[in-house]
């Protein structure tokens, strides 16, 4: 009769012959390098295994990695473009300031000084209609927003402030028809004023003598007088000039340089004199402006 347990070598045994085989088969391979060749061939059968364990960790990684690149990206797309808008609103000036700001400054006799004060603002909506043409911003009186603050873009002239909120202001632009700007040619210094008309491409220079010096694709740049806007920002450029025998004044209307309807950031400029409400020109009074 068979024993039911059979008796065989004690578990320290067994792991005392398991520990020594394993040294030998340790010292073997690194001193005579006897499995290299097996050991190559256990690297590829387990190679698949090791891709698809690290497989979960390596998308997760790529897909956080491309969120956070591409949010990046957005940043610095916005960072760039408005620091795009501050360089192109200075290059504005560059031949005014190099050939002539001095002396236009003291031809002026401006009491008014503008700062380097500079602030973006980002278009919020547009109303437009037959009678008014604005923008709303999402600066307001809590940023230092004034009425009659010129408000200009990479192109030249937007408008100025016409109400102040708390957090939003209202930009009239220059084509509306209650909007007047003093300006000057900048081929010849010839003041005028220009006036909106109620139209996005068309601006009216009413009141031009029939011999004035003035040419279709002449550039209008604001004169300074007056104060509020500083001077040598683009405006328009004069499109038609036509005088009729007879008539009083010359037919002349000019296009804005800026796109007014297209603006998504527009910068706000200071007055180190500000404007007081009984100074202004727009008979509105300051008030909350809520997005429309």
């Amino acid at each position: 009769m068979k024993p039911i347990f059979l008796r065989g070598p004690s578990f320290l045994l067994r792991l005392s012959i398991v520990i020594a085989f394993s040294v030998i088969l340790f010292l073997a391979d690194s001193q005579l390098n006897l499995f290299a060749s097996s050991r190559v061939y256990l690297n590829s059968l387990v190679s698949p295994i090791q891709y698809i364990a690290d497989a979960p960790q390596k998308l997760s990684r790529v897909i956080s990695d491309n969120l956070l690149t591409r949010e990046a990206l957005k940043d610095r797309n916005q960072e760039l473009e408005k620091e795009n808008l501050f360089l192109k609103a200075d290059r504005l000036l560059l031949t005014q300031l190099e050939n002539e700001n001095k002396q236009l400054r003291e031809l002026l006799n401006s009491q008014r000084s503008f700062s380097n004060k500079r602030m973006i603002a980002e278009v919020m909506s547009l109303r437009s209609d037959p009678f008014t043409h604005q923008l709303l911003i999402n600066k307001g009186a809590s940023d230092g927003v004034y009425v009659g603050q010129p408000v200009i873009n990479e192109e030249g002239v937007v408008g100025q402030i016409s109400q102040v909120g708390s957090t939003t202001s209202r930009v009239l632009l220059i084509v509306d028809a209650s909007h007047g700007i003093p300006v000057r040619v900048q081929r010849n210094d010839i003041a005028a004023v220009v006036h909106g008309s109620g139209a996005w491409n068309k601006l009216n220079i009413p009141f031009v003598q029939s011999n004035a010096d003035l040419k279709e694709g002449d550039l209008l740049v604001t004169s300074g007088l007056g104060g509020r806007f500083p001077a040598g920002y683009p405006v328009a450029t004069i499109s038609h000039f036509n005088y009729q025998q007879g008539a009083l004044y010359a037919q002349v209307t000019a296009t804005p340089v800026a796109l007014l309807d297209r603006s998504r950031y527009l910068l706000l400029l200071w007055n180190d004199h500000q404007f007081s409400e009984s100074d202004l020109s727009l008979d509105l009074e300051s008030e909350d402006v809520t997005a429309e």
